[in-house]
C-alpha cells in the first residue's frame, strides 16, 4: 500500500519503478532564467513535498529548465526525470518551437539533454511524434517514419545513454505500433475539458502504461478552454474549501489509476496545492458532473489552436 505522505497521490509504475502520481512539469522553469537561486529555491521544495517525477525538455526556456534541474536536485534524492525529444528551439520564431523529428536530430536531442542535465544516462525519454496537437505539427522532410525514429530511440537505449522509451502527442494507431519496443508512458494533452484521447487511455491502462496528461487543466494559452473556467468546476471548488486547479486535477487522479501528474508552476503555493490534490477524494455526485462537461460542451468542438503569440 503507497503511504501518500510520502508520496503525494499514491504511486504508479514509471520505467520500472514506483513514483508519485503527482509530479511536476519543468516547463515554468524558464521564468526563473533571471532569478536561477529562486527556481533551485523552487526545486528543492518539490522534492521537500515528496515529488520525485519530474517532465522536462532541453528546448524548454532554452534550456534554462535543465540547467536548473542539474544545479538543484542531488543523487541522494532519487527523482526520476523525463525528457522529450522530437522538436528543437526556435529562437526568433513565431513559435518556441519547431519540430525535430529525423533519427539524427534525435539522437542530438537526447545528446543535449544529457549535457545540460549533467548526466550520462536519460531515465526516460519521449519521442513527441507530433501526430496529433495542439500545437506544432510535422511537414515536408520533418513527416518521418515511426520505425526508424523507434530504431534510433531502441538503439540509444540499448547503449545505456536511455533508460526507458515514451511517447508524446500520438494517435492510437501510433501507440498500438510502438507498444513491441516497450513504452514507459504516454503524453498527451487530456483533462477534464479535453477527453478525445479515451480510447488511448484505455489502451494504456490494459497495457499498464503510466498516462501523464500535459494541458491537465485544459491550457494557459489562449483558444484553449480550461477547465478552471467551468460552472461544474467551480461549484464542486467551493463545496470542496478546494480551488477549481485542485478540482479538475482531482478528477484525473481519480479517473484512471495509471495517471501521473505533471502539473507545472513557478509559485510555492501552487506548488503545495498542487501536491495537496492527492488528499482529495470527489464523491460520486461530482464525478459524474465533471464527466457530462466534455460531452455537453467540447466533444464536438473540433482540436483547439493555442495562440503561441499572444
Amino acid at each position: 500500500m503507497s503511504d501518500t505522505s510520502i508520496h503525494p497521490g499514491g504511486t504508479y509504475d514509471l520505467a520500472g519503478r514506483p513514483v508519485a502520481r503527482i509530479g511536476y512539469g519543468a516547463m515554468a522553469l524558464e521564468r526563473f532564467a533571471s532569478d536561477p537561486a529562486a527556481g533551485e529555491r523552487l526545486l528543492r521544495r518539490a522534492v521537500d513535498l515528496g515529488i520525485d517525477h519530474i517532465d522536462t525538455a532541453d528546448f524548454y526556456g532554452d534550456s534554462v529548465s535543465n540547467d536548473l534541474l542539474r544545479r538543484a536536485l542531488r543523487p541522494e534524492d532519487d527523482v526520476l526525470v523525463v525528457t522529450k525529444v522530437g522538436a528543437l528551439k526556435n529562437p526568433g520564431g513565431p513559435i518556441p518551437l519547431r519540430p525535430g523529428q529525423k533519427p539524427d536530430e534525435l539522437r542530438r536531442a537526447v545528446e543535449d539533454n544529457l549535457r545540460s542535465l549533467g548526466r550520462d544516462r536519460l531515465d526516460v525519454v519521449n519521442l513527441r511524434r507530433l501526430d496529433v496537437g495542439p500545437g506544432i505539427t510535422a511537414e515536408g522532410d520533418q513527416v518521418v517514419d515511426l520505425d526508424d525514429q523507434l530504431a534510433e530511440l531502441v538503439s540509444l537505449r540499448d547503449a545505456g545513454l536511455i533508460g526507458a522509451i515514451g511517447l508524446s502527442a500520438v494517435d492510437i494507431d501510433t501507440l498500438r505500433r510502438a507498444l513491441p519496443v516497450g513504452i514507459a508512458c504516454v503524453q498527451n494533452a487530456y483533462g477534464v475539458v479535453a477527453r478525445r484521447f479515451e480510447p488511448m487511455l484505455q489502451l494504456c491502462t490494459e497495457n499498464e502504461i503510466a498516462w501523464v496528461p500535459f494541458f491537465p487543466l485544459g491550457s494557459g494559452f489562449p483558444g484553449i478552454p480550461k477547465a478552471t473556467e467551468q460552472p461544474e468546476v467551480i461549484a464542486a471548488a467551493e463545496r470542496l474549501g478546494a480551488t477549481p486547479a485542485q478540482v479538475g486535477l482531482a478528477w484525473l487522479l481519480g479517473h484512471a489509476p495509471n495517471t501521473l501528474l505533471i502539473a507545472g508552476t513557478s509559485s510555492a503555493e501552487h506548488l503545495a496545492e498542487n501536491v495537496a490534490v492527492g488528499d482529495i477524494t470527489l464523491d460520486e455526485t461530482t464525478v459524474a458532473e465533471l464527466d457530462a462537461i466534455w460531452d455537453a460542451r467540447f466533444s464536438g468542438a473540433g482540436e483547439p489552436t493555442p495562440q503561441w503569440t499572444d
